[in-house]
């Protein structure tokens, strides 16, 4: 595009009295019209001074009268052209012309509206150096407006779960208040009873019975919670590295488990008989004599503890293989590029991330064992000579054998106290979790 000069783009206006600052007006020299930019509020700073006029007419050339301003603004200053500003009051020293004076005030009224840092800075619809203008009346509360929502959504909530929770408290707290009661009294079968204090508890105290079956119950659960835990820990880790039928095997296992503690006891009783007992059976074909596993009183314990560990390992292989699929992967593939052989990565690795499965676990199975009564009633009927006489067959015993109610509740409390505290130790033990 060819350079026009200004006058012949304008030949309407007057000749200009000092020649020159003509070529530094160029069409912006034209007054503003009446929609262009808003006039100078204030003194602006960073005013273009010195700029080249040849530089702003070419800049110039071509252009609208609305545009002006912007290209005026975009031309080349020349050398220290840009000063930091000029202070209120100060003459405007060397402008390009009128529509630099327009372009730099419309960026510093932008300036003013957006700098934050300058006192006069006045925010978009408020007044200058006034405070903001406040939001939404649900935002100024803040999270105050959220509380009544969600107090209103606990109560909706437990207003859902509260039928079952009042059966739960009712069911599950109230036989053992009424128990608690129960072995404070003489309560007979007529319905008679006289509170007598702790008077059942000091019995206990001097009953060689409870100690007895006291005795066995803890050897029990000695030989079955390691039997089990080992047993599912074994299975689950197989089951985990197992990508062939995964799921057939693992209703195989936990098969047992849904089966009835009768039904298997009545099985492992036919296991374990002398004369036509399929492990007798077993051990005839190797040259072994038969073996009394139900009537000798150092095997009837362990054997009992193998048929109820057959029973229940399902649950905590289903609990264990739970835990070892949340381990993430990346932790072993990194003990694996260590060095790490497959010993030393379940021990260092598996073991320490499934510490809290183990402790849910462990708990669960003492309860279990303190609780054994089935079992031992069909197998062996507490014998030979009590050998397998549990503290529940011995609670058993006095409250439906004898009808001594108050005394029987008294051994159920104890046994209450007994698995608490163990429970207690072995959240000490094994199921804290390192800080």
């Amino acid at each position: 595009m060819s350079k026009v000069e200004p006058r012949e783009a304008f030949p309407d206006e007057p000749e200009p009295t000092e020649p020159d600052t003509t070529a530094g007006q160029g069409a912006a020299g034209r007054p503003a019209p009446p929609d262009g930019p808003p006039p100078a509020a204030g003194p602006a700073p960073g005013i273009l001074t010195g700029a080249a006029p040849d530089a702003v007419a070419g800049a110039m050339a071509g252009s609208s009268p609305e545009s002006a301003p912007g290209a005026v603004a975009g031309a080349l200053p020349g050398p220290g052209a840009v000063t930091g500003g000029t202070p209120p009051g100060a003459p405007v020293r060397g402008a390009v012309g009128p529509g630099a004076a327009a372009g730099t005030v419309t960026a510093a009224s932008s300036a003013a509206v957006t700098d934050p840092k300058r006192d006069t800075a006045a925010p978009a619809g408020g007044p200058p150096g006034g405070p903001a203008p406040a939001g939404p009346p649900g935002r100024a509360r803040g999270r105050g407006g959220r509380r009544p929502v969600r107090r209103r959504e606990a109560l909706v909530g437990l207003a859902f779960v509260a039928p079952m929770l009042v059966l739960f408290l009712v069911f599950r707290f109230g036989p053992t208040l009424g128990a608690a009661f129960l072995s404070l009294t003489d309560y007979r079968l007529s319905g008679e009873w006289t509170f007598i204090g702790a008077a059942n508890y000091t019995r206990l105290l001097d009953d060689h019975l409870f100690w007895e079956s006291l005795g066995v119950t803890a050897v029990y659960t000695a030989l079955y919670v390691p039997m089990t835990v080992l047993l599912a820990l074994g299975t689950a880790v197989l089951l985990h590295r197992t990508l062939w039928l995964r799921g057939f095997f693992r209703g195989l296992f936990f098969l047992p488990y849904v089966t009835s503690i009768v039904l298997a006891a009545v099985i492992w009783k036919w296991i374990y008989e002398v004369e036509d007992g399929l492990l007798n059976a077993a051990l005839g074909v190797l040259g072994a004599g038969p073996v009394d596993f139900l009537g000798d009183e150092s095997l009837v314990l362990p054997s009992i503890a193998a048929a109820t560990a057959w029973k229940g390992f399902g649950y905590s292989m289903l609990i264990l293989l739970a835990g070892l699929q949340s381990i993430p992967r990346e932790v072993a593939e990194a003990a694996t590029i260590d060095g790490a052989s497959a010993w030393q990565r379940f021990r260092w690795v598996t073991l320490p991330l499934l510490r809290p499965v183990l402790f849910f676990v462990l708990v669960i199975e003492a309860i279990q064992a303190f609780q054994v009564f089935d079992a031992m009633y069909v197998m062996t009927a507490g014998g030979p000579v009590r050998a397998s006489y549990s503290l529940v067959y011995f609670l058993y015993d006095s409250g439906f054998k004898f009808f001594d109610f108050g005394y029987a509740s008294a051994v159920g409390l104890v046994l209450f106290l007994i698995v608490l505290v163990f429970s207690l130790i072995q959240r000490r033990l094994i199921g804290r979790e390192e800080d």
